[in-house]
């Protein structure tokens, strides 16, 4: 399974209402109750602390990727929300232990073992991502969902003005704060 597989714009808010990580998880998990991913916010919300008291999920740069498995799961997908104002998020990127987010892409995956695999490998992908400045620069500017949509899953829309797509430096995974379990 391919990220642009699973991104789906009924899922993505670029005005996510929030001002806590609570808020902001919950409402991004109505989004996917609405579009019929979940069948119950309160337990899949549940299911995600539960990860999150693993070990935190910022991963610097103003993003935050929190996942985990859920029953609540019916579809696998990425809740994507760009926060009107930052959130206080977990992360050992800094040295007090928190980062301000305002980009979450929210996992939505079942705790069916069959997920598993997709689930690692969609995370990694989307980590990999993520190690380009301009990608997550551009992320931060986008004005619709397509645009979100084309800027995570085409590598030529991250190319930096005046640079050709051979000239670009091949994307590396840096150091990410999260752990992919």
């Amino acid at each position: 399974m391919e990220l642009k597989e699973i991104l789906d714009e009924k899922i993505i808010d670029l005005e996510l209402e929030g001002t806590t990580k609570d808020e902001a998880l919950r409402n991004l998990s109505k989004r996917l109750l609405l579009a019929g991913y979940i069948s119950d916010v309160d337990q899949f919300v549940k299911d995600i602390y539960v990860r999150e008291a693993e070990g935190p999920t910022g991963m610097g740069h103003k993003i935050s990727i929190p996942h985990g498995k859920s029953s609540a799961v019916r579809k696998i997908g990425i809740a994507i929300g760009r926060c009107v104002q930052d959130v206080k998020w977990e992360s050992c990127m800094s040295e007090d232990g928190y980062q301000d987010t305002n980009i979450i892409f929210l996992f939505c995956v079942s705790d069916d073992n069959n997920f598993a695999e997709n689930h690692m490998k969609l995370l990694a992908d989307l980590a990999g991502k993520l190690g380009n400045d301009n990608r997550i620069r551009k992320l931060q500017e986008v004005t619709s969902k397509s645009e979100l949509i084309d800027v995570i899953v085409n590598d030529s829309a991250c190319v930096a003005e005046g640079e050709k797509a051979s000239d670009q430096e091949e994307e590396t995974i840096e150091e990410l704060d999260i752990d992919l379990i």
